[in-house]
Protein backbone atom coordinates (compact mmCIF):
# COMPACT_ATOMS: atom_id res chain seq x y z
CA UNK A 1 0.00 0.00 0.00
CA UNK A 2 1.20 3.72 -0.87
CA UNK A 3 1.09 6.24 1.42
CA UNK A 4 0.59 10.25 1.03
CA UNK A 5 3.23 12.60 2.78
CA UNK A 6 1.17 12.97 5.83
CA UNK A 7 1.41 8.96 6.10
CA UNK A 8 -2.12 8.40 5.49
CA UNK A 9 -2.90 4.97 3.44
CA UNK A 10 -3.28 6.16 -0.45
CA UNK A 11 -6.45 4.12 -1.90
CA UNK A 12 -4.35 1.91 -5.63
CA UNK A 13 -6.25 4.21 -7.73
CA UNK A 14 -5.85 7.54 -6.38
CA UNK A 15 -1.65 7.29 -5.98
CA UNK A 16 -1.16 9.83 -9.07
CA UNK A 17 -3.52 12.53 -7.75
CA UNK A 18 -2.41 12.46 -4.16
CA UNK A 19 1.11 13.02 -5.91
CA UNK A 20 -0.41 16.24 -8.20
CA UNK A 21 -2.09 17.49 -5.03
CA UNK A 22 1.67 17.10 -3.52
CA UNK A 23 3.40 18.41 -5.99
CA UNK A 24 0.87 21.42 -5.93
CA UNK A 25 1.04 22.13 -2.58
CA UNK A 26 5.16 22.31 -2.68
CA UNK A 27 4.98 24.43 -5.75
CA UNK A 28 2.59 26.67 -3.86
CA UNK A 29 5.13 26.63 -0.57
CA UNK A 30 7.85 27.82 -3.13
CA UNK A 31 6.31 30.30 -4.88
CA UNK A 32 5.69 32.00 -1.48
CA UNK A 33 8.99 31.43 -0.01
CA UNK A 34 10.36 32.99 -3.44
CA UNK A 35 8.06 36.06 -2.75
CA UNK A 36 8.89 36.12 0.80
CA UNK A 37 12.96 36.28 -0.69
CA UNK A 38 12.30 38.70 -3.52
CA UNK A 39 10.48 40.94 -0.37
CA UNK A 40 13.61 40.49 1.98
CA UNK A 41 15.80 41.48 -1.29
CA UNK A 42 13.94 44.58 -2.07
CA UNK A 43 14.00 45.82 1.70
CA UNK A 44 17.26 45.23 2.06
CA UNK A 45 18.68 47.45 -0.74
CA UNK A 46 16.45 50.01 0.30
CA UNK A 47 17.85 49.69 3.84
CA UNK A 48 21.27 49.66 2.53
CA UNK A 49 20.70 53.16 0.66
CA UNK A 50 19.08 54.83 3.81
CA UNK A 51 22.30 53.79 5.88
CA UNK A 52 23.96 55.76 3.17
CA UNK A 53 22.19 58.91 3.26
CA UNK A 54 22.43 58.97 7.05
CA UNK A 55 26.40 58.21 7.11
CA UNK A 56 26.43 60.93 4.67
CA UNK A 57 24.44 63.33 6.98
CA UNK A 58 26.15 62.59 10.04
CA UNK A 59 29.52 61.78 8.80
CA UNK A 60 29.37 58.19 10.72
CA UNK A 61 30.48 54.76 9.73
CA UNK A 62 28.15 52.11 8.80
CA UNK A 63 27.51 50.79 11.99
CA UNK A 64 26.47 53.91 13.15
CA UNK A 65 24.01 54.75 10.21
CA UNK A 66 22.33 51.42 10.67
CA UNK A 67 22.04 52.44 14.64
CA UNK A 68 20.78 55.74 13.29
CA UNK A 69 17.96 54.05 11.71
CA UNK A 70 16.70 51.48 14.26
CA UNK A 71 16.46 54.23 16.63
CA UNK A 72 14.90 55.96 14.17
CA UNK A 73 12.41 53.07 14.03
CA UNK A 74 11.76 52.55 17.97
CA UNK A 75 11.38 56.30 18.47
CA UNK A 76 8.50 56.63 15.94
CA UNK A 77 6.92 53.57 16.18
CA UNK A 78 7.48 52.96 12.24
CA UNK A 79 8.51 49.72 10.64
CA UNK A 80 12.80 50.07 9.46
CA UNK A 81 12.17 49.46 6.24
CA UNK A 82 9.37 52.34 6.05
CA UNK A 83 11.76 54.62 7.85
CA UNK A 84 14.66 53.74 5.40
CA UNK A 85 11.96 54.22 2.34
CA UNK A 86 11.43 57.91 3.31
CA UNK A 87 15.00 58.77 4.53
CA UNK A 88 16.05 57.28 0.65
CA UNK A 89 13.34 59.37 -1.22
CA UNK A 90 14.04 62.61 1.31
CA UNK A 91 16.84 63.88 -0.75
CA UNK A 92 15.14 64.30 -3.85
CA UNK A 93 12.56 66.09 -2.50
CA UNK A 94 9.70 63.06 -0.66
CA UNK A 95 8.53 63.91 2.29
CA UNK A 96 9.51 63.03 5.65
CA UNK A 97 6.95 63.07 7.91
CA UNK A 98 7.86 65.62 11.68
CA UNK A 99 8.41 62.71 14.04
CA UNK A 100 10.85 60.90 11.49
CA UNK A 101 12.33 64.35 11.00
CA UNK A 102 12.93 65.14 14.66
CA UNK A 103 14.02 61.56 15.67
CA UNK A 104 16.54 61.16 12.90
CA UNK A 105 17.69 64.74 14.16
CA UNK A 106 18.19 63.11 17.85
CA UNK A 107 19.93 60.26 16.32
CA UNK A 108 21.97 61.70 14.57
CA UNK A 109 22.89 63.97 17.64
CA UNK A 110 22.97 61.32 19.87
CA UNK A 111 24.88 59.26 18.00
CA UNK A 112 27.44 61.99 16.73
CA UNK A 113 28.57 62.66 20.34
CA UNK A 114 28.96 59.15 21.77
Amino acid sequence: MEYSGNGRPVPRDMPGLVRQAEVARQIAQLKEEIDQLQEAIASHAVIDQAIGVVISLGKLCPEQGFEVLRTVSQHTNTKLRKVAALIVNWPGGGPLPDAVHQALEQALTEVGSS
